[in-house]
Order: C-alpha cells, then sequence, then structure tokens
C-alpha cells in the first residue's frame, strides 16, 4: 500500500515536471539587450556574446536597444555581421525619448529586421568620422546652408563610398529607404522618429517597450530563406547583462583609463631599474603595461604618438640621471604632450583623451623633473662622503703609538699618521691630506 503510493506520487511529479518544462518552451523569452554609449570592443564583445546566448536559449526574439552616438567602425562591423548571422529575429528600438542611433548607431537600426524608435528620438549623421569636420572635405557647409562639398582626395572617395555601399546594402537587405541611407552618409542628414517613420527608414514608432511588443505581435520576420511570424504578448522579457570579462574591458578599453595604465607601467619600470630588488614596482608596472597593450590593440591607436610619449618620458629619465640643466626634461615633456594628444587616432568624442588629463600628467612629470634637478643640485653642492676626501679636515685622534709613530683612528679604522709634532696617545688632530696609506696631521689646539 505504502509502495503505491509511493509510485502515484512520482507520477504526479514527473507529470508536473514534464508540463512545467512544455510551458517553459512554449513561450521562449525575449532578450534585451542595452546598447547604450559609444560603440567600441567592449560594447561589441557584450552584444555579440548576449546574441549568441539568445540563440543558444532559443528565445523568441532579441530587442536591441540603442542609444548612442556612434563609435568605432570595426566594433560596429562586428556587431552588424552577429545580427545579420543571427537565427533569432533582432528588432532595434531607439530609445527611450531623447535618445539617438547617431553614426554608427544609424547602420546598426538599418541592419535589423525590425528598426523602432520612441517619439522625441533621432537617427542619422553617419558620414565617416575621418571626414566629418566642416574644415574637411566630405561634410556640410560651415555656413549651415546644406551645401556639402565633395571629397577631394582618392582616400576620402574611398571611405566615403565604402560607407555608402555598405549602409545601400544593409537597406537593400530590409528593404527600407536606401537614398535616404546615403544621404546620411554623403550629407550627415538626420530624421526624427516621425520623419523616419515616414521616410520608410524604420518600421514603426512605439512609446513604450509594452507598446512596441503589442505592435510586433503576429509580425511576420524574414529569416534568411523562411519568415517567422513573432508572438511577442505576455512573453517575459530577459535583460542581458554586461558579465564581467565584458565590464573588465569596457573599463580597460577606455582611453583614459589605457592611457594612465601604460604611464603607470612605464613609471614602475623606470622606477624599477632605478632600485632594483624592491620588485613591487617592477610587477606593478609590468601588469600595467600589459593591460595598456592589451587595450591599445583594441583601439585606434597612433603610433606616431605612442612614440613621442615614449621619446619624452625617455628624455625625462635622461634629465634625471645626466642632468642637461633642463633640456633634456623640457624636451621631454613637450614630445609627452605631442604625443599624448595624438595617441588615439580618431576624432570620436568617446576615444580621444581628456586634456585635463594630459595637462595633469605633464605637470606631474614636470614637478618629478624638477624635484630629480634639485636633487642633483644639491648632491653636487654636497661635499664627498665617498673615497678619502671626506677625511679632510677631519678630526681623530691618536689612538696608540707603535715603533714611534703615532696611529690615528678614523672612521673606526687606525692610519699611521706624520706630524711635525710629537704626538702622544689621546692627543686630537687634524687630518690635512694622504700620502698613499699615510696621513698628515696637525695637532688641534686646546684638544
Amino acid at each position: 500500500m505504502i509502495f503505491d503510493g509511493v509510485k502515484t506520487t512520482l507520477r504526479k511529479l514527473l507529470l508536473f515536471l514534464l508540463a512545467f518544462s512544455l510551458c517553459g518552451t512554449a513561450h521562449a523569452d525575449i532578450w534585451q539587450v542595452n546598447v547604450q554609449g559609444a560603440i567600441g570592443p567592449a560594447l561589441a564583445d557584450y552584444s555579440i556574446r548576449a546574441l549568441s546566448d539568445a540563440a543558444t536559449a532559443d528565445a523568441e526574439m532579441v530587442l536591441l536597444r540603442i542609444d548612442t552616438p556612434g563609435g568605432l567602425d570595426s566594433a560596429m562591423r562586428e556587431m552588424i555581421q552577429a545580427i545579420l548571422a543571427s537565427p533569432v529575429p533582432v528588432v532595434g528600438y531607439v530609445a527611450p525619448s531623447g535618445a539617438r542611433a547617431a553614426s554608427a548607431g544609424t547602420y546598426l537600426l538599418y541592419a535589423c529586421h525590425i528598426a523602432a524608435m520612441a517619439p522625441g528620438t533621432n537617427l542619422g549623421a553617419a558620414t565617416p568620422v575621418q571626414i566629418a569636420s566642416p574644415a574637411l572635405p566630405g561634410a556640410r557647409s560651415p555656413s549651415g546652408d546644406g551645401e556639402k562639398t565633395e571629397p577631394k582626395t582618392a582616400m576620402e572617395r574611398k571611405i566615403v563610398n565604402d560607407a555608402v555601399a555598405y549602409i545601400r546594402s544593409l537597406a537593400q537587405l530590409r528593404e527600407r529607404n536606401g537614398d535616404w541611407a546615403e544621404s546620411a552618409v554623403r550629407e550627415g542628414a538626420s530624421l526624427s522618429a516621425q520623419d523616419a517613420l515616414a521616410e520608410n527608414v524604420i518600421d514603426l514608432v512605439a512609446d513604450s517597450r509594452a507598446q512596441l511588443l503589442r505592435a510586433l505581435d503576429g509580425r511576420e520576420v524574414s529569416l534568411g530563406d523562411s519568415s517567422h511570424s513573432l508572438h511577442t504578448a505576455g512573453v517575459a522579457v530577459h535583460l542581458a547583462e554586461m558579465d564581467w570579462r565584458s565590464e573588465f574591458l569596457a573599463v580597460i578599453t577606455n582611453p583614459n583609463v589605457a592611457y594612465i595604465l601604460m604611464l603607470a607601467g612605464f613609471y614602475g619600470l623606470l622606477l624599477e631599474f632605478y632600485n632594483p630588488g624592491v620588485g613591487v614596482p617592477g610587477v606593478v608596472g609590468a601588469v600595467c603595461l600589459l593591460l595598456a597593450l592589451y587595450a591599445f590593440q583594441v583601439l585606434p591607436v597612433s603610433y606616431v604618438g605612442l612614440g613621442l610619449i615614449i621619446l619624452g618620458i625617455g628624455l625625462m629619465a635622461a634629465e634625471a640621471s645626466v642632468p642637461s640643466f633642463g633640456i633634456l626634461g623640457l624636451g621631454g615633456i613637450v614630445a609627452f604632450v605631442f604625443g599624448s594628444i595624438m595617441l588615439m587616432d580618431t576624432e570620436l568624442p568617446g576615444y580621444r583623451i581628456a586634456m585635463p588629463l594630459i595637462v595633469a600628467l605633464a605637470l606631474f612629470s614636470a614637478a618629478l623633473l624638477c624635484i630629480a634637478l634639485g636633487l642633483v643640485l644639491r648632491t653636487r653642492k654636497r661635499a664627498p662622503v665617498t673615497g678619502l676626501e671626506h677625511l679632510l679636515g677631519s678630526i681623530g685622534e691618536v689612538e696608540v703609538l707603535r715603533g714611534g709613530a703615532p696611529y690615528v683612528r678614523l672612521d673606526g679604522e687606525l692610519w699611521r699618521a706624520r706630524c711635525d709634532e710629537e704626538l702622544r696617545p689621546h692627543d686630537r688632530v687634524t687630518v690635512d691630506a694622504f700620502d698613499n696609506l699615510e696621513i698628515t696631521v696637525s695637532r688641534t689646539r686646546g684638544g
């Protein structure tokens, strides 16, 4: 009887687990990935991993919530490749109100299966940053009359034409307005949410995520050669958080952090070389330098700027070792400042080293140089403390007579002394000169 009760309980438990698993797979979650801030290696790594995890979890769709001023071309293309290869539908949603999908964000929105925007948002201004300045070809006229100057050099034309072809291919893939996309690249054009909907740049406008999910329910999406019907009503939304790896990558690939890590590495190694055997500065410096080099491999680094920084630090170190009365030091500071300004080979605001940080570190290096020069000058004025010269003028005492010759105790050592006067033990004498291992002394009066 007890055995029958146990079998009945186990049967009910198995039926419950089976029903729970079926309920869990009937309505897959919607994965939300937040693309917020400048697009760089860390954000690309986080987004690509989230898309892969969403596909593994058989998610219903991925909601790419976009609010970005743009970013690096390489990181943007990696994200777009992941979106195009995703077996899960990807919906781009520019939100909340006041957000934007500028520059690289426009390309991302065009790549998504469905593009949506919240009221009060905008997209566009997709001109490559290298030629986006009004002073350079390919940008709008600084007078604001809407006219643009055409790219003049072959390289500028290549950059613009490549960007136009790329965004047009995305527009053709998603059946969106390719002519406006080209104007966003060539002329830096921008659109508000309602205008973008009217121009067939996006698919819909939604005030909130809930309204967006209701509008998407039952919508057909093309996934390769097949179509997929979205079921988004009442489906739970899973927020894909950035893991520790992506967060760590985001920290060290911040240009200001990478810049500080590089300098900490250089100064730590220099300190270890000047004081070998300490260990801590060398270990910390080596770790910081390796982290900085890892960050630099994914950042748009100018090797000329990096070379000037290394030259500047080397000249300042040389000034401390071989004083040139400030010539090497001042040259090092100038090279250091110019190298720091040139270090990041991009005009993107999010990937420039902050000028206050450059000035602060330059002043810090100059202060170290002044301190080093002061110590060198003070050392030159100080009396010698090595060799026999430091004993000249010192006062000693006759300790013993051996064979009639007096021996004087100086710095813990006995020296054979020679004097014009007769000396006895305990007489105090002053050292006047050295002759090989014998000293010439005179009696100290009053001693």
